[in-house]
């Protein structure tokens, strides 16, 4: 008698403005070949130009009903979490059975509410934000892969709105000069920035607290602007600039005030995980800059680097427009699917053991990315955060 495979699903997302999927018919193939049964959601592809058949053609059972799906899944692979979705979310919890893994964006070191919910299902919950930075897990590290896409769409979003072209230009009437972009914080997103702006032809500089980001700055042709800051321990274990204090903060915004003054554009993705984005771009600042300049915010989801941002609207400020785009990669959604769903499969090929996902705690990608197994809360990190409202602090 055969024995059942494993069914590993993708169900549509419902979040507001998402156009990605967490499989595509590439990545299913992938999948299959460990051994498991996918299956997708009729229409999940949709929004990123995939349709039906060719989910079909490789090898897919694509299904209609959501509910059915989510009952019968052992596995879900989302781009954001169940638990965590505006729409639907009673429905799909309620199918929801015991010891279903589901993987995905659940953002849980600042959302612990979703983790309470998926507990609450006795779900097993593994987190893409918290894939670790290390050689092995690159494959799989999402986070990079859709900050690349960011950082390059952002560029082009500047540059749509600038009332000026990037490169310089030798025209009968005269030599046009380059424009000046300005990155703040040279990340994965920080740095596709630079690069895409050089290809634009902009002159650009760059700041970032970690000082060891200055080579990689530099060999993208672009200057690496020196503050006198201290930048001892600026960057944690993990890659990631540290949480600054309010006095270095108020410091770095001192010595940037003619940086971003001198600016036609200032692409800001200055972030640190878990946390609400620093302040770096003031109001003094966005009105030290010339009328027609832009900012684009790439933290404005985490409340924005600039002062005067506001999520998802268009601010001026003296002729000065700020941008604050909360889900950039949605503009690319052929791209960053595949991109995503690739990252998704690799741990797959990672996890998945004789057509069954192991989870090995002695290993530092599993022990990392889970949050729980079977409702218990196994992260310290993110149990911390569970278990405050407890001792009456409520959520943070």
């Amino acid at each position: 008698m055969a024995v059942a495979k494993m069914i590993v699903s993708a169900i549509t997302e419902t979040q507001l403005g998402e156009r990605l999927v967490a499989v595509t018919p590439a990545s299913a193939t992938i999948l299959a070949k460990l051994g498991v049964e996918v299956v997708a959601q009729a229409g999940c592809g949709i929004k990123s130009h995939l349709n039906d058949e060719a989910y079909q053609k490789a090898g897919v059972s694509v299904v209609a009903d959501r509910r059915d799906i989510i009952s019968r899944s052992n596995v879900l692979l989302q781009v954001h979490a169940l638990g965590g979705e505006p729409l639907n979310q009673a429905d799909d919890l309620a199918a929801l059975k015991a010891g279903t893994i589901i993987i995905g964006f659940a953002d849980p070191l600042t959302n612990p509410q979703l983790v309470r919910t998926l507990a609450g299902r006795k779900a097993t919950l593994l987190a893409m934000e918290l894939v670790p930075r290390i050689t092995r897990a690159q494959n799989m590290d999402a986070l990079s892969s859709l900050a690349s896409i960011a950082g390059y769409r952002a560029v082009l979003l500047a540059a749509g709105r600038l009332g000026k072209i990037f490169p310089m230009m030798i025209t009968p009437a005269g030599t046009i000069t380059a424009s000046r972009v300005f990155v703040i914080g040279a990340g994965v997103a920080g740095l596709q920035a630079i690069a895409t702006a050089r290809r634009l032809g902009a002159q650009v500089s760059a700041f970032d607290v970690r000082p060891a980001v200055k080579e990689q700055v530099q060999s993208l042709g672009a200057k690496f602007v020196e503050l006198p800051l201290n930048t001892a321990n600026a960057q944690t274990t993990g890659g990631y600039a540290r949480e600054q204090t309010a006095e270095e903060i108020q410091q770095q915004r001192a010595l940037m005030m003619h940086a971003v003054a001198g600016s036609d554009v200032v692409i800001a993705t200055a972030a640190v995980p878990g946390k609400k984005a620093p302040i770096l771009v003031t109001r003094d600042m966005v009105q030290a800059m010339s009328p027609g300049s832009v900012i684009v915010d790439l933290a404005a989801a985490r409340g924005g680097n600039c002062e005067l941002t506001r999520p998802d609207e268009v601010v001026d400020v003296g002729g000065v427009t700020i941008l604050g785009p909360t889900n950039m990669v949605a503009e690319v959604p052929v791209h960053a699917s595949q991109m995503y769903a690739s990252n998704v499969a690799n741990l797959l090929k990672h996890l998945v053991k004789d057509g069954n996902i192991a989870l090995d705690m002695s290993d530092q990608i599993t022990r990392d990315m889970l949050v729980l197994k079977d409702g218990e809360t196994v992260n310290e990190r993110v149990k911390s955060l569970i278990e405050a409202p407890a001792a009456g602090h409520g959520d943070k």
